[in-house]
């Protein structure tokens, strides 16, 4: 399959992942790299959920569930986002629910998978990652497989009463050129 890895893999969101998304969406310590600024009631997340079927095409994103192998429960989300198909990118985004499964290859294999499903399945040109400058671990999560450093916004986010630089990454893909 497309989007298994070794040892997890990536499946599209199901209705029963309503208390998933809506511990994530409303855990505040994950807000900063959401751009989130108020909490997601289920009641919209439910909405979110009954649209989710939606073709990237039409949605202009891709929200995947990040699942062990042999277990329907997920451990975290990974999404491409603001999907433009006529210049052929797309932003990527990861987050590991819970600090017990994160530093354990999980991030970086699902990176992988959808990284080269956006590669080989969408012929996606390029994608990229806004990261905080703090956020060491995902730096060097996405400097892993290639991402390059291509600027840095300054005072982007707002967090804890003071700004905060951001970091845009961007990767290309190396079978399309120009």
């Amino acid at each position: 399959m497309t989007l298994t890895g070794t040892n997890l893999y990536l499946r599209a969101l199901e209705p029963e992942d309503l208390d998933f998304i809506y511990q994530i969406e409303n855990d505040e310590s994950v807000w900063e790299v959401s751009n989130t600024q108020t909490p997601y009631s289920k009641f919209l997340i439910r909405q979110y959920l009954e649209n989710a079927h939606q073709d990237i095409y039409e949605a202009k994103q891709l929200r995947l569930a990040i699942c062990i192998k042999n277990s329907r429960t997920p451990i975290g989300l990974i999404d491409l986002f603001d999907f433009d198909p006529k210049n052929n990118r797309a932003g990527i985004g990861i987050v590991i629910q819970k600090e017990t499964d994160r530093s354990k290859g999980f991030g970086k294999e699902a990176l992988g998978i959808l990284i080269a499903y956006s590669f080989k399945q969408l012929q996606v040109h390029q994608l990229f990652a806004n990261i905080a400058v703090d956020n060491v671990s995902s730096l060097n999560l996405f400097a892993t497989f290639g991402f390059e450093k291509i600027g840095i916004k300054k005072d982007w986010i707002y967090c804890n009463n003071s700004y905060h630089d951001e970091v845009l990454f961007q990767l290309i893909n190396p079978k399309i050129t120009n």
